[in-house]
């Protein structure tokens, strides 16, 4: 059953200040809309139960991508097209680009964006595990000033993150340090295209005469948000590329991970294909994405 359109509040504030400025005054009654790709479908399915929007999709301070030597920072409102397109998030951040191609239909895509992607929250979105593993940072804007955190700790359970009421996501900063850094991705779904996964993974490492001198692992659908696997990163750290050490790698990431089943999948299913994703990349036979090559 389609929604009520008229019971809904949408403001659309002419800058970030007044933005901030609704959120502080009354906190937790406003909820941002940024493309509203996730809360439309909501909308047009009759189970959208929040009723007061403020639409960010105007503001300039929200938009933008900057460079620097050390971090590429993109705003909050980038969306998943511009991404793709960017030269430096091509070359240096591949991962990125590919889960921004993997995210919806081209409308999606054009509309989608990063910030909003984040604070959506969805286990199995896909630009979330490429940002573990790219170490982003995220700044945090209200009324009363600006914080940057460390996006690994930004969720902090099943649609749950360290936001205040009245904060919103202003920019995503991807530090400049693993371009000379092996780079794999892999997403499992229903389908090729448009399908939100069963099990995605985003991989770097350090690799240099079949010793891993450094390593990140995060994966999609596989715990309550978005998992940077520590333990598993801790256990493969310093170790030569053989059976021995694949098989450590997927005894260690079986007990980090926390699937569960649900209409896409099954828990068990999950776990194996997560370890399946691991030892591909482990034994060099997924998509490497190498800057000299």
């Amino acid at each position: 059953m389609r929604a009520y359109l008229p019971a809904y509040d949408l403001q659309t504030p002419a800058n970030l200040a007044e933005a901030l400025r609704l959120l502080a005054d009354a906190p937790g009654v406003w909820k941002p809309f940024a493309g509203g790709t996730d809360l439309m479908v909501l909308l047009e399915a009759g189970k959208l139960a929040h009723k007061q929007f403020i639409s960010l999709w105007h503001l300039p301070e929200l938009r933008g991508i900057s460079i620097t030597d050390d971090s590429i920072t993109l705003g909050a409102m980038t969306t998943y097209s511009q991404v793709q397109t960017h030269p430096i998030l091509q070359r240096e951040f591949p991962l990125l680009c590919q889960a921004a191609s993997w995210t919806g239909s081209v409308a999606i895509q054009n509309r989608g964006t990063i910030g909003g992607n984040i604070a959506n929250a969805s286990p199995a979105a896909d630009s979330l595990p490429a940002l573990l593993v790219y170490e982003a940072e995220l700044e945090l804007v209200s009324a009363r000033g600006a914080r940057w955190v460390s996006y690994q700790s930004f969720h902090t359970g099943y649609k749950q993150m360290a936001m205040r009421s009245d904060e919103l996501i202003k920019a995503i900063r991807l530090p400049r340090t693993t371009n000379q850094w092996i780079q794999h991705s892999r997403k499992v779904g229903t389908r090729k295209a448009q399908a939100i996964s069963k099990v995605c993974i985003a991989a770097l490492a350090k690799i240099e005469n079949n010793t891993i001198h450094d390593i990140r692992l995060a994966f999609g659908s596989v715990a309550p948000g978005p998992l940077r696997c520590v333990q598993t990163e801790a256990v493969l750290k310093s170790r030569a590329i053989d059976d021995a050490t694949i098989k450590d790698a997927r005894s260690a990431l079986a007990a980090e991970l926390t699937p569960i089943d649900d209409i896409r999948s099954t828990a068990e299913y999950r776990l194996r294909v997560a370890g399946n994703l691991l030892a591909e990349f482990l034994a060099g036979n997924g998509i490497d994405f190498h800057s000299d090559r």
